[in-house]
């Protein structure tokens, strides 16, 4: 062959009866070896499938504690405040009438800063902070300017009224204080 396609290397026929016999037993050894590999590959399989099956429980399992730890947290923190909002009630049913005076009026007053009070020290224990803001420079981060007028009694940018006060859970601003700026 003079071209340079490239052939298959002739081999020789069995010189005797053994190799024809062995053939057989190599196929069978092969079928083997490949039942084995797909026995094997079968149990990877599982295991991957179960790892996998295992992990979504496991990730399920994880979200549903963490929201039973909110719903605890965020019960027992409620629970607190429920004192007060029973107190609200009671004062409210006891408002006094225009008709028992201005003592009376006085007295029932007094009362709901006591439960204003009791509140501001519940807000207290948590860790919760009134933000400071009345007569401060303007902080973009600690509040909200809505209104800019001019002022005679307070420098540029510093804050003129607090319109609604502002909260902070230690570093961290849960509602920015609502503010009218000095020009």
């Amino acid at each position: 062959m003079d071209d340079d396609t490239p052939t298959a290397p002739e081999t020789a026929p069995p010189a005797n009866g053994a190799a024809a016999e062995t053939a057989p037993a190599e196929a069978e050894a092969l079928r083997q070896e490949v039942e084995a590999a797909k026995a094997k590959a079968a149990e990877y399989l599982d295991g991957w499938q179960r790892a996998r099956a295992d992990f979504a429980n496991y990730k399920k399992r994880v979200e549903r504690e963490q929201a039973e730890t909110y719903q605890t947290a965020t019960g027992r923190v409620i629970a607190r405040y429920l004192d007060v909002v029973d107190d609200f009630d009671r004062a409210l049913k006891g408002r006094p009438a225009e008709a028992d005076g201005a003592e009376a009026l006085a007295k029932w007053a007094e009362g709901v800063s006591l439960i204003a009070r009791k509140f501001q020290n519940l807000l207290d224990a948590e860790g919760v902070a009134r933000i400071d803001a009345d007569g401060k420079p303007f902080d973009p981060t600690l509040h909200e300017a809505v209104v800019h007028e001019d002022s005679d009694t307070h420098p540029s940018g510093h804050i003129v009224e607090v319109l609604r006060h502002g909260y902070k859970l230690g570093e961290r601003v849960i509602r920015p204080a609502l503010v009218k700026v000095a020009k």
